[in-house]
């Protein structure tokens, strides 16, 4: 149990990672049901992605284990680097992840994963709006690009244009050089600002909140109550002997001179 806790990182780092090894699986299932060519690039783009994400998470397991060997030979670390190669033959090992995922909330408890979410919200909540934020791009893209390639009057015709539209809008930029022409297009459109407007909001919230909030005091170490007893005991003796010394010397003089 201790070994497993030591490998768990952040409840939140955790369930996120564990997302994006679905998706990116669920990726690889759509890579070979996707037709059209230009739908493919987006979940090519997009897997690429994720190659990266899952790399840096690599280093950093790698790098804060308690054993790196242990990590790399026992705890499926070679899968983690292997999955993160950008080749569909070695995508499907992401499911060590998800098994790895799994093990580690088991063994922590529903409980306490909930009660870890609900204490750090801040965190959980950007977990949250990077989840959010790559689904839009993803399936905003692919739905936009689905809607309208070959509309009349549409300039949004290659994976390239929907990307870009996707990131200019879903960052409230909108330089307008790419836009939707069909009705269902514009829709999708506005499910993506109004989501851009609400990601980046609360990104904002959480950045102003991290860096304005003041930060909390040092609490003053724990008093040992083992050691307090003894200092009181100790002086107390201390002063039962300078006590007794002070009645012994007040004795002498009532005694007076001895014959």
């Amino acid at each position: 149990m201790t070994k497993e806790r030591s490998e768990l990182k952040s409840i939140g780092y955790e369930i996120f990672i564990g997302i994006l090894s679905i998706l990116s699986i669920v990726n690889l299932g759509l890579l070979y049901a996707a037709q059209e060519k230009s739908l493919d690039t987006v979940l090519t783009v997009m897997n690429a992605l994720f190659s990266v994400i899952f790399v840096v998470d690599f280093l950093y397991r790698i790098v804060t284990a308690p054993s790196a060997g242990a990590y790399f030979f026992r705890h499926f670390g070679w899968a983690d680097l292997l999955a993160s190669v950008p080749l569909a033959q070695f995508k499907v090992l992401r499911v060590f992840r998800l098994i790895r995922v799994y093990r580690l909330l088991r063994d922590v408890g529903i409980r306490t994963v909930g009660r870890a979410l609900v204490k750090d919200r801040a965190g959980s909540s950007l977990y949250i709006l990077l989840i959010m934020g790559i689904l839009v791009l993803e399936f905003g893209s692919l739905s936009m690009l689905t809607v309208e390639e070959g509309a009349p009057g549409s300039n949004i015709e290659t994976a390239s244009d929907a990307i870009w539209f996707t990131i200019v809008t879903i960052s409230t930029v909108g330089y307008g050089d790419q836009y939707p022409v069909t009705d269902a297009g514009r829709m999708i459109g506005a499910g993506i600002i109004v989501v851009g407007v609400g990601i980046f909001g609360t990104f904002t919230g959480y950045l102003a909140n991290f860096f304005l909030s003041p930060k909390k005091k040092d609490s003053a170490p724990p008093v040992d109550a083992t050691d307090t007893s003894a200092s009181t005991v100790e002086k107390l003796r201390l002063s039962l002997e300078e006590s007794e010394t002070k009645l012994a010397e007040i004795r002498k003089l009532l005694a007076g001179p001895t014959q």
